[in-house]
């Protein structure tokens, strides 16, 4: 078998300092994003220190006007006290539930054993003693709350990081299209950097801590931290689906009165839900989809974790091949760090053109240089052969294969990408497509949006089947764990990219409503379309990553509960199929049907501030953005509870009353039908944005025909725009936390379920 070339204690060394370097980094972006100032001085135009004397050269009318600037600022202030307010109340609300769940584990987990102190026989070896199941409740217990703590702090974070640039991004967009670019881009990366760095960081100490208790108990350790996942994405759900409403709800009301009714521009200081509309890009995408992407590496390190602790690794304390899931994702942040200089030192955005090649060019590098760096941690941090566990069996492995399990995953996400903007980006005939459909209305606009979402899950579940085939091929389950972290491990430069689009859109809106030039908009417009495309892929990555590390929690469950086989042809599995099929397309309706009714309400209000208050319409009142932002978060925090209990609920109620084997077929057929659901309404979601912003653009003869804006295909793009808003941003992206969610659940529960559960089939 041999040992591993690289040394423990070199391991103990390098997975820590690749975090710190991943938080210097972040730290260094944003010190220079906080060059661009918020506030006009007169001693220091004059000096030219803050570059702001660089924009009084810029050829727009009144861009010297000190009042832009404050203006600016202001509106950011209040964009980021409502973002700041709503996570806080959000938050309280899940720190009730976060502690409720947490002495729910350890009750759950300490009664397998009885609440025994006593010491039991390890798995591994029948001859030595192991920590009793009351440790692994405590510790399981303090490792879901490290990671609610961690996911809930990186979800925060990144809006504060959005909110504090989107202003400056507007204000850099005065110098060209380039400036504006690269600070929305930097701001993004402080966010990857900040995440990626925190989750090892947390994680890597969590293992050393626990470490110091268990001993050679690496089976049981590592149990420990699998709760590390759950509260991960406990919390990334709430997150995503609370967002997930509050943005869409003002999106929607926004849009129906604002642009259908009143034909107004988007993000018109007029229109009352336009600060509530703002809000919602920091608290959905931004700190949804920061908590959401925690939760994926989070699950798919504790997955390849769970599954190398009862193999040779594990067996033989191999420190350096046990810890290969953290040193992947170490080398991912080194690999990020230089692929982000290719966006914001190698080369320069001159131009409107460059800016979507030169995000998809982030994907392309950072995947050509970690195929690199996956090839050097596996020659020296893995034995060149050794062997993994595989239902009841030891397979034997070479390190060659994992290297290869880890690298097809890390394309298939790449190829997963790639499909996703072309169909979600009008540069390709799928959207030209959509918006072509407008001419005859909202209704074939919508029938064409539905069947390009429908046609573009072909490829990425190819694209997932093959991963799943070769890597389950090479190593088993552990190959799984690893292709999703392979998927994940350039996750620093996917939120960049990720993040860099609400605060694109944020950069716009701000635009608009500080009353600046057209020329300043149409700048801000081509960066937030990008950034719509890039949007989509980053989700098109959570879900191919959500359906691998879904099935790698499944193998782990399957394993740890004991079961040896998964027959789809006896009753009990077969029940539970049928209902886990069905589960996503009941919390789909529960989530879609929260942001209709908040967005009913949002309507309701908009249009009565626009029919009741005097001198609205000609700009010489301010409307009442205040209700707006409060209907908004009312209504998210009310309707965020009963979607968010039936998939904590759920593996609860089937494991405890149905049993292990049920529980296992909810797992599969909740995985099977969430993907598909949930690629289908992002891109759908995508696609009919994507077709409005083709229309209002008007770049070639084809989209102005269409338009121009407050035309009837224009009004009717709207219209799919506005179906496709909680598709795409609240039931789409929530599904892939739906999969996680519940198989890393039944995870750290298994043993409970097996020692306990199926009462109802017990009592018949």
């Amino acid at each position: 078998m041999g040992a591993a070339i690289l040394p423990d204690l070199a391991t103990e060394i390098l997975i820590p300092v690749c975090s710190v370097v991943g938080i210097v980094f972040a730290l260094v972006q944003w010190l220079i994003v906080s060059k661009v100032k918020l506030s006009y001085d007169k001693f220091d135009a004059a000096d030219g220190k803050n570059g702001f004397t660089e924009a009084l050269i810029e050829e727009e009318e009144g861009i010297n006007d000190h009042s832009v600037v404050q203006k600016c600022a202001d509106i950011q202030s209040a964009i980021s006290e409502g973002a700041t307010s709503f996570l806080f109340t959000e938050y309280q609300y899940v720190g009730v539930f976060m502690a409720a769940f947490a002495i729910l584990i350890f009750v759950f987990l300490g009664s397998v054993e009885g609440f025994s102190t006593k010491s039991q026989a390890c798995t591994y070896d029948s001859s030595k003693l192991c920590k009793p199941a009351l440790a692994t409740a405590a510790f399981s217990t303090v490792s879901f709350l490290l990671g609610a703590v961690t996911s809930v702090l990186s979800g925060f974070l990144g809006m504060k990081i959005a909110t504090y640039a989107n202003a400056r991004t507007t204000l850099e967009a005065r110098k060209g299209v380039g400036k504006a670019f690269i600070t929305a881009f930097r701001s993004g990366a402080v966010m990857g950097f900040l995440l990626a760095a925190n989750g090892l960081l947390v994680l890597f100490i969590s293992i050393n801590l626990f470490k110091l208790y268990y001993g050679d108990d690496w089976e049981g350790l590592f149990e420990a931290i699998t709760g590390y996942g759950l509260g991960g994405s406990s919390m990334a759900l709430f997150g995503r689906v609370g967002g997930g409403i509050y943005t869409k709800a003002a999106d929607v009301g926004a849009d129906l009165v604002g642009k259908v009714e009143r034909n107004i521009p988007e993000d018109d200081p007029r229109n009352p839900a336009v600060i509530a509309d703002n809000v919602g890009d920091n608290v959905g995408d931004i700190a949804g989809m920061g908590s959401d992407l925690f939760g994926s590496y989070a699950e798919s390190s504790c997955a390849a974790l769970v599954v190398a602790s009862i193999s040779s690794f594990g067996i033989n304390h191999d420190l350096t091949a046990m810890l290969y899931p953290l040193l992947i994702s170490s080398v991912g942040i080194l690999v990020c760090l230089i692929t982000t200089l290719f966006a914001t030192d190698f080369s320069e955005v001159k131009t409107v053109k460059e800016i979507e090649p030169a995000l998809k060019r982030q994907l392309i590098i950072s995947t050509a240089l970690m195929t690199v760096g996956i090839a050097i941690v596996s020659w020296v941090g893995l034995p060149s052969s050794f062997t993994i566990f595989n239902f009841g069996v030891q397979k034997e492995v070479k390190s060659w294969q994992l290297f290869l399990c880890v690298a097809v995953g890390l394309w298939a996400g790449l190829i997963i990408g790639f499909i996703t903007e072309y169909y979600t980006s009008n540069a390709y005939s799928p959207v030209q497509d959509v918006a072509d459909s407008c001419r005859t209305g909202a209704a074939t606009n919508v029938i064409f949006g539905l069947a390009l979402g429908y046609k573009s899950v072909i490829i990425p579940i190819f694209a997932i089947a093959i991963s799943i085939f070769v890597s389950f091929s090479f190593a088993a389950m552990y190959g799984i764990a690893v292709a999703a972290l392979g998927m994940l491990s350039t996750i620093a430069t996917g939120l960049a990219i990720d993040a860099y689009g609400p605060i694109s859109d944020n950069a716009g809106g701000i635009a608009e409503m500080a009353g600046m030039s057209h020329r300043i908009r149409e700048r801000t417009d081509a960066l937030d379309a990008a950034g719509n495309t890039t949007a989509a892929i980053g989700k098109g990555f959570a879900i191919g990553s959500a359906a691998l590390v879904s099935l790698a929690l499944f193998g782990a469950f399957v394993s740890r509960a004991e079961i040896t086989t998964v027959d789809v042809l006896t009753p009990k599995v077969f029940i539970g199929l049928i209902v886990g099929a069905m589960l996503p397309y009941w919390f789909s309706a529960m989530t879609m049907k929260s942001v209709g009714s908040a967005a009913l309400k949002m309507v309701e209000e908009v249009r009565r501030q626009f029919n009741t208050i005097p001198g609205l319409m000609e700009g010489t009142t301010k409307p009442d953005y205040a209700t707006c932002v409060k209907i908004s978060t009312d209504a998210s925090l009310k309707e965020m509870i009963p979607p968010g209990a039936l998939v904590m609920l759920t593996p609860l109620i089937v494991g405890i009353f149905f049993g292990v084997e049920t529980l296992s077929g909810v797992l599969a057929g909740s995985l099977v039908s969430g993907v598909q659901i949930a690629i289908s309404a992002s891109n759908t979601g995508g696609a009919w944005d994507n077709a409005k912003k083709y229309i209002e653009a008007g770049v070639s003869d084809h989209a102005k025909s269409l338009g121009p804006k407050g035309s009837d295909p224009h009004k009717a793009a709207v219209i799919g725009d506005t179906i496709g808003d909680p598709l795409k941003d609240t039931s789409g992206p929530s599904l892939n936390i739906l999969i996680k969610l519940m198989a890393v659940e039944s995870l750290v529960f298994a043993p409970f379920f097996a020692a306990h559960g199926g009462l109802l089939f017990k009592i018949f």
